[in-house]
Order: structure tokens, then C-alpha cells, then sequence
């Protein structure tokens, strides 16, 4: 099982290590991230693999964003993502 992490803001620094560092405390492993920094504007998605995760995926959501305030935060299972994208 996986889940899309999207995590958008004010670039500053620390933003990828404090989204990794929560992820690994509720035990879902980051499979692949792709990050990019539009002038001030951070964007960032993340897989991450879910299949041993410690908690409930409203929980992980409210991890990050306890450690990122700022930043606007969605995680989305991956079956309701390939649902939501598919044509």
C-alpha cells in the first residue's frame, strides 16, 4: 500500500527533513520524492510506502502538519489517487 504526500508553502529551510522525519516516526518508508522551488514557493510530492504504517493516515496528516504549520499538507491513498486520475 502507498500514499501521495503533497506539501506546498513559503520555501524556508528544513521542510524535507521535517516531512521525512514524521513519516519515519509513524513507520512508512519514503519510496520517491520529487521537490522543486518556484521563486519563494516550495512544492513538493512524496510516495511513501504505507503497508507497515504505525497509525491511521488522518494521523500521519496531522503529524506533518504539527511540523509544518505553514505549509498546506494533502495525503491521499494511493487507490483514491489513481481513482480521482484516472481518464
Amino acid at each position: 500500500m502507498k500514499a501521495v504526500v503533497t506539501v506546498i508553502g513559503k520555501d524556508m529551510v528544513g521542510i524535507l527533513s521535517r516531512v521525512s522525519t514524521a513519516c519515519a516516526e509513524a513507520n512508512a518508508n519514503v519510496i520517491e520524492v520529487t521537490q522543486s522551488v518556484l521563486q519563494e514557493y516550495f512544492a513538493m510530492v512524496m510516495l511513501i510506502d504505507i503497508s507497515q504504517l504505525h497509525c491511521e493516515l488522518d494521523q500521519l496528516k496531522a503529524s506533518l502538519t504539527e511540523k509544518c504549520p505553514d505549509m498546506t499538507i494533502h495525503v491521499m491513498h494511493e487507490n483514491i489517487f489513481n481513482s480521482m486520475h484516472r481518464i
